[in-house]
């Protein structure tokens, strides 16, 4: 296997997420608080001089832990996985496993992802909706993409539908400063919600496909190229306890966000050392009023996309809710279609920063116009706040 050339950390995000802080509008009631639902690690934390253990990214007592859960390591690497049987479809939060496998993102593989389609077959409630927002052209992120949007990537992993893709954030960990291993995502790209259990096989490549090429070109592509800073596998996820119940249904869509942290396949350093950068979280719930500008990046893959070029979309927001006394979700006009599910939402906030405030959950079924994701407040606080503590020295 070639070797990765790692590029040199990002200065920032230069004017990729340049967005016009606005004034707060009307205020309204905060959406009720949602319930996080941590998954176990597959692995032990990572340090930055390595770890010990089994040889295989797990400390000996995590791989008989997984033993106890009925996942043999080996059997698993060669194939186990593949096993989606309702009744041994891990699906409980502390049942998530995702050893990792050596070489099994490669790039072709990579290309033969889909997009999950239940993404775009959501429509919105009635009641607590904005008029449906004008569309807005996606456009095509500046390359190379590690100069401009660096904390965006694409997360790949198995279902029982095939090779999935979702996009993701790098968010800042507020107990490693300077050192975060913390991707944000959807819910619906770490598990399957009510139909099911734990999706497999997750990692993170940032500013994937870093010069834009076309997945002709790809085809001839240095890894460099594809993966620029690597790849990095989950080895623990939280997503919203009410996701894990309901995920797929109206009443979940609203709680569609996931935190995942990461580990690299190569190397010690962590996520944020190695690109250079990562975002703050907002956990404000600003209404959408008071949000002002809202930018959502991704890699759109359904139809007029190919999930290869990063897009993005500004759009001030408008209320979207999916069910009767659910709490509001962000919509904004947009023609990211599936595959840029996952990705993150950003604004300006008061003192200037640029933060996460959303990711991309659902879109119209049957038209690509517009998109919606849920509000970050005290539920989505306390997953991250999970995931920061598990890891923190």
């Amino acid at each position: 296997m070639r070797s990765v050339r790692l590029l040199p950390a990002a200065l920032g995000l230069a004017g990729a997420l340049a967005l016009t802080a606005t004034g707060c509008g009307p205020t309204e009631t905060p959406a009720a608080a949602d319930k996080p639902s941590a998954g176990a690690s597959s692995s032990a934390p990572a340090d930055d001089a390595g770890t010990g253990g089994t040889g295989d990214g797990l400390t000996k007592d995590l791989a008989d832990k997984l033993k106890k859960r009925g996942v043999d390591l080996d059997k698993w690497k060669d194939g186990e996985w593949k096993n989606w049987d309702t009744d041994t479809w891990l699906r409980e939060a502390e049942d998530f496993v995702n050893p990792v496998i050596e070489g099994l993102w490669d790039p072709a593989r990579m290309q033969s992802a889909k997009s999950p389609d239940q993404t775009i077959t959501a429509q919105a409630g009635s009641g607590g909706s904005d008029p449906i927002p004008r569309p807005v052209r996606a456009q095509r992120e500046k390359t190379p993409y590690h100069r401009n949007a660096a904390p965006v990537g694409k997360i790949f992993f198995d279902s029982p539908q095939g090779h999935m893709v979702c996009s993701g954030t790098i968010v800042k960990d507020p107990r490693r400063p300077g050192k975060s291993n913390m991707v944000w995502t959807a819910g619906h790209c770490v598990h399957a919600g009510k139909k099911g259990g734990w999706y497999r096989n997750i990692t993170f490549v940032p500013a994937f496909n870093d010069l834009g090429k076309s997945p002709a070109a790809l085809n001839n592509a240095q890894p460099h190229e594809i993966y620029p800073y690597g790849q990095y596998w989950a080895d623990w996820a939280v997503t919203s306890g009410e996701w894990i119940q309901s995920g797929g249904t109206n009443q979940a869509w609203p709680y569609d966000y996931a935190v995942l942290h990461v580990q690299p396949q190569r190397g010690a350093k962590s996520l944020e050392e190695t690109v250079g950068v990562a975002l703050p979280v907002d956990f404000s719930a600003p209404t959408p009023a008071q949000a002002g500008t809202i930018g959502a990046w991704g890699y759109p893959q359904a139809a007029p996309y190919n999930g290869v070029i990063m897009h993005k979309c500004l759009d001030r927001g408008t209320r979207m809710t999916t069910a009767p006394a659910t709490p509001v979700m962000y919509r904004i006009g947009c023609t990211m279609t599936a595959g840029s599910s996952g990705g993150g939402w950003f604004r300006v906030l008061p003192n200037g920063t640029t933060a996460l405030v959303s990711n991309t959950s659902i879109g119209p079924a049957g038209s690509n116009g517009w998109l919606a994701g849920p509000q970050l407040g005290r539920g989505a606080k306390a997953a991250h706040e999970m995931v920061s503590k598990k890891f923190a020295r």
